[in-house]
């Protein structure tokens, strides 16, 4: 699992757009901002202690944050939410800004605990990004800290308060935040997975398809749908574990036989869709091999599936992920009607399917 969440992309850009899409993405905004407007009133008001920035050098530094941490909040309180590439440039400069301004305070004590402020930004990008972005930053969370406190101690200050200063630091930015981070991918990957299967969930799938499914995508895409033939007579004869177990073996077969360009989700009790990015003649084949996988004996239980494909050419604006999802599923319904085991191809999706 571990592996695994430091892999993980972190998709972005769904999470950008599933902020946006929500009426309350106005006040997270708001916060955020609101966070800049903060860190410029620190800046203006270390500028106007006795104990700011000695050199007329350190004080342009503070009026140049304090302009940058302005411009954070208009920035956030009136545009749309940042792009992923922006995101990450805002909080780089975040972070920098954070250790520049300590760098300049003539109180070194409060030049060293002033980094506590990146536990702020780390939160941000914990929840946003991804593991290894969270990385970098808790990196450069000890680096400060750490380059802070021994300024403080060589300039005569407490050895054992600049320990218990780095110690702070390093408890919530490099375990407490990554630790936070983890435990949301993990409640996040149980949302959106089957726990029987493995397999994405309709909600996983639905999270996909935005991927998918971009607005300026042109290549063609497929919706493949599975459902096992007298799934009912299995359960009857065999019980619900022998049940479960076929449906744990579809999901392996189907892993196996999707290849790379495809997700694959359980939708149903006995549904399963396949969906990406395929050509007709491909997905057909695709299809086939998925229900001659899915029609191996294994166990004495031999299970057949009914299969539908549906697929957009890739010319025009891609149809809603839903049509093409619904195309594929009259297309298994009537191979099941036609006595199941067998493979229907929607051939009416064109480029102007919607």
């Amino acid at each position: 699992m571990l592996k695994a969440w430091w892999n993980d992309p972190a998709d972005y850009n769904w999470l950008a757009r599933a902020l946006d899409s929500h009426a309350a993405v106005h006040w997270t905004k708001v916060i955020v901002g609101t966070g800049g407007l903060v860190l410029a009133g620190i800046a203006i008001l270390v500028l106007s202690s006795e104990t700011g920035p000695p050199s007329r050098i350190g004080q342009a530094l503070d009026w140049v944050i304090a302009a940058f941490a302005l411009f954070w909040a208009v920035r956030w309180w009136w545009l749309p939410w940042p792009s992923r590439a922006e995101s990450l440039a805002l909080f780089a400069a975040a972070d920098l800004a954070i250790t520049v301004a300590n760098l300049q305070e003539s109180n070194r004590v409060y030049g060293s605990l002033g980094v506590i402020l990146l536990v702020v930004t780390g939160g941000y990008l914990a929840v946003m990004h991804n593991a290894k972005v969270l990385a970098m930053h808790a990196a450069w969370t000890v680096v400060s800290v750490v380059a802070l406190t021994a300024r403080m101690v060589a300039d005569g200050g407490d050895l054992k308060v600049g320990l218990a200063i780095v110690l702070i630091s390093v408890a919530a930015g490099v375990v407490l935040l990554p630790s936070m981070q983890f435990c949301y991918w993990v409640l996040r990957q149980d949302a959106i997975t089957d726990p029987l299967t493995g397999l994405l969930n309709r909600r996983g799938l639905e999270l996909q398809l935005a991927k998918v499914c971009a607005p300026d995508c042109r290549a063609p895409i497929c919706s493949i749908a599975v459902d096992l033939d007298r799934f009912k007579e299995v359960n009857d004869r065999f019980g619900h574990a022998g049940g479960d177990e076929v449906l744990i073996r579809t999901a392996k077969r189907l892993r196996a036989a999707k290849g790379a360009a495809m997700v694959v989700a359980r939708t149903g009790g006995e549904e399963f869709v396949l969906f990406g990015h395929l050509g007709a003649q491909t997905a057909r084949a695709v299809a086939e091999l998925v229900r001659r996988a899915v029609a191996e004996p294994e166990n004495s239980m031999v299970v057949t599936a009914s299969v539908g494909v549906a697929v957009f050419d890739g010319g025009g604006d891609p149809p809603k992920p839903g049509s093409l999802i619904l195309r594929a599923d009259d297309a298994m319904y009537q191979a099941k009607q036609l006595g199941g085991n067998l493979v229907v191809v929607d051939e009416l999706v064109r480029s102007t399917a919607t």
